[in-house]
């Protein structure tokens, strides 16, 4: 059951992290190689940065009393084969929606409707509105007062200072990753070693946060390109102020998240990002249809992981 959750890291970091440098690589601030290296890095010491997160999601998404290794197993299995075939097509998905959903599908398959516990699904709805109202607001703020700050200034000089600005802002992105998403299947792997009897209590050892965080970095470093593209270059056509602006919105977001111990989608959160910087330039900026297979792949994402996770957990029990 460890190799699945790390094996789910493992996706996490193919599918979720590329979302961090996908700006820069498409206004060619950096390199695809120097961005990925730089992402890997910075992911691995945002995972350090807290643990609010990974307790949210051990302890109050579902009742860990209630729940056995089987359960994490199936909700593993339903995150991973779900963002593999996602990733495939380059849709960029949540792995928090994944993850939620999945623990919610194998616990009900476990234990019923009653594993579900409030005090997790409430902060799930304030992620929902972290990444979505607060990312496109944040992104059409920072785009608006960049517009304000620069309107005189030659377009040579605000490319060239924002060129190298992006570089500190994507790192930031990064960072925050690392704070929110690097922490989720922490707190899903401490939980196992509760359920296992390996740990006597719900703290997170340091070894668990290297070893999730090493592999949620070779993750980002082995591919994602195809969700690097879509985000990058299909949503909405970036320069480096526009893919600053919505950077530094989206990192911004994630890290205030992440010091209440919300989880919330990375995903969705750079996306809204860029809508909202796209917004300020007319609706024609923003292409829609992209927008929209966006909003179907998060839509369909709760009810087939946890479909997928609750039929993984029935099967595993039928093969146990």
């Amino acid at each position: 059951m460890l190799l699945l959750i790390l094996g789910a890291e493992f996706v996490n970091g193919w599918t979720d992290a590329p979302n961090a440098i996908a700006t820069v690589i498409a206004t060619r601030s950096l390199s695809p190689m120097k961005a990925v290296v730089m992402a890997s890095i910075l992911n691995l010491i945002g995972v350090f940065s807290g643990t609010a997160v990974a307790a949210t999601i051990g302890k109050d998404i579902i009742d860990p009393q209630a729940v056995d290794l089987v359960t994490m197993g199936g909700a593993m299995t339903g995150i991973i084969l779900w963002s593999t075939v996602a990733a495939r097509w380059g849709i960029p998905t949540s792995e928090t929606h994944a993850l939620v959903s999945g623990l919610a599908g194998a616990g009900m398959a476990t234990s019923g409707p009653g594993v579900l516990q409030w005090a997790g699904w409430e902060k799930v709805i304030q992620g929902l509105f972290f990444s979505s109202f607060l990312g496109f607001a944040g992104g059409f703020l920072m785009m608006t007062l960049i517009y304000r700050l620069f309107q005189r200034a030659v377009p040579g000089q605000v490319r060239g200072l924002f060129q190298g600005l992006q570089i500190l802002s994507s790192g930031f992105v990064a960072f925050s990753h690392g704070s929110n998403d690097g922490q989720k299947f922490m707190g899903a792997f401490t939980l196992a070693l509760v359920l296992g009897g390996a740990l006597p209590s719900f703290v997170i050892p340091k070894w668990v946060i290297f070893l999730c965080a090493g592999m949620m970095a070779l993750g980002t470093m082995t591919g994602g390109w195809r969700i690097m593209k879509t985000m990058g270059m299909k949503l909405s056509k970036l320069q480096t102020h526009q893919g600053f602006a919505a950077e530094m919105a989206a990192a911004s977001t994630i890290e205030l998240a992440s010091r209440l111990g919300i989880p919330l989608s990375t995903t969705q959160t750079i996306s809204t990002a860029i809508i909202g910087v796209g917004a300020t330039r007319g609706t024609s900026a923003v292409r829609w249809g992209v927008t929209a297979d966006f909003v179907v792949a998060w839509a369909l994402t709760f009810p087939i992981c946890g479909l997928i996770s609750w039929a993984s957990v029935k099967l595993m029990r039928l093969v146990l």
